[in-house]
């Protein structure tokens, strides 16, 4: 009878020698996989490395039955799997990238890493045993509540991508926690000003000497933080987000949200993409900001897009920001799309109309007046003047004389 197979594993590789007794190959770990050897480069004290490496390749030699089943057959894995497979060919075309580069985009890598996370709870388990309570196990395993919504909500719709593609019949419920308040962080203008003004003069500090005992720093002429003053001026005066920002390029392309400087319009969505539930609206651009764009364009008309870094079009701007922040002394908590709420607040500050706020932000009326609406001038104004405001003449006379006729007098006893 043949032995069953023990599965890929990792196996330590010991250390090889010549004649002489002199190590010529450290000791590494390999994967043992039905008689095979696969190398992971991984020397012997790199155990986490190379069971990240074990599991990706268990990952990418596993192929998920793709045909009707029972829920009780079917392993939380494969639909994770197929789902993943889907949202990489998406998420692929969106971004212009293959397989070999697709780790540079910031979506890609958050995707992998909450469908691994997905996987590392769910995937042993079958799909008839996601019930409320399993979704709350995890929630409560998971700690951050924002965090396993967001994750049950990708588990979520890799369910129901499962049934849309007809490998199950049954109907799964997946139980999300409640949403959390949402964040009402703004800047003011004056936060605004200063958080341009230091990335425009913030110059990298480096060592003045080479030795170690000189642990000085003197300013140098890199200017590494310019290019986000312009991704605050475009965030802040266009409430665009993130992405968009940048991929904003005065020249038309795949790829690009094109400005058009002549006629002074926004197109926020991407060229070849399609739409989605993020509304990306083409919008006029205020004069101000317009300004800005064009005089960015005469300085430099080969660059590509108006937000650049090293002659590159940025893909995320966090860790920057994020020093920009600690630079300026501002509060913690302000992301880039701190800019988008800014812009919502200012506008509904400044007596905007809701109906044309909203669409020019690209979000929906609802969701406007839910949590920007209480910074409006006339947020409850009609109340407020209804509460304090006297009831005319006759009215006031009318109400004191039949209160005083339907009034119960209390009676006085008499003392014995």
């Amino acid at each position: 009878m043949p032995r069953r197979s023990k599965g890929a594993r990792l196996q330590l590789k010991a250390a090889r020698r010549n004649k002489s007794g002199k190590i010529t190959h450290q000791a590494t770990w390999i994967i043992r996989d039905n008689g095979r050897d696969v190398g992971t480069g991984c020397a012997a004290d790199e155990i986490a490395a190379a069971e990240e490496i074990l599991r990706d390749y268990i990952t990418s030699k596993h192929t998920p039955k793709r045909r009707v089943r029972h829920i009780d057959d079917i392993a939380v894995a494969d639909v994770l799997s197929i789902y993943l497979d889907a949202q990489m060919d998406k998420l692929r075309g969106r971004f212009n990238v293959d397989s070999e580069s697709e780790d540079k985009i910031p979506d890609i890598r958050k995707l992998k890493r909450r469908i691994e996370r997905l996987n590392n709870w769910w995937g042993a388990k079958m799909l008839g045993e996601v019930n409320g309570e399993a979704c709350r196990s995890y929630a409560r395993e998971r700690a951050q509540r924002g965090g396993a919504r967001r994750d049950l909500e990708d588990l979520r719709a890799a369910i129901g991508h499962h049934a849309a593609e007809g490998f199950h019949r049954e109907i799964v419920k997946i139980s999300l926690p409640e949403k959390g308040q949402p964040r009402d962080k703004w800047l003011t203008r004056s936060d605004a000003a200063k958080l341009i003004w230091t990335c425009w003069r913030y110059r990298e500090m480096q060592k003045g000497s080479r030795r170690r005992t000189n642990d000085l720093k003197v300013p140098t002429s890199k200017r590494p933080l310019r290019h986000l003053a312009r991704f605050i001026l475009l965030g802040i005066y266009s409430g665009t987000r993130a992405g968009a920002i940048a991929a904003a390029s005065p020249i038309p392309a795949i790829g690009r949200s094109y400005v058009d400087l002549e006629r002074g319009r926004y197109y926020r969505l991407k060229q070849g993409s399609a739409k989605t539930n993020k509304r990306q609206p083409t919008v006029p651009i205020p004069l101000r900001l317009l300004a800005h764009l064009q005089r960015w364009h005469r300085t430099n008309p080969e660059a590509k897009h108006f937000v650049e870094y090293n002659g590159k079009a940025v893909t995320s701007v966090k860790t920057a920001f994020k020093s920009a922040v600690r630079l300026a002394s501002l509060s913690p908590g302000i992301s880039p799309h701190t800019l988008r709420h800014t812009a919502a607040t200012w506008l509904m500050q400044r007596g905007a109309d809701p109906w044309q706020a909203a669409g020019y932000l690209g979000m929906s009326l609802e969701v406007l007046l839910n949590t920007y609406g209480h910074h409006h001038p006339d947020y409850l104004s009609d109340a407020v003047e209804k509460i304090a405001s006297r009831d005319p003449a006759g009215e006031r006379k009318a109400h004191v004389s039949g209160a005083i006729s339907g009034a119960v007098l209390p009676i006085k006893r008499k003392r014995a």
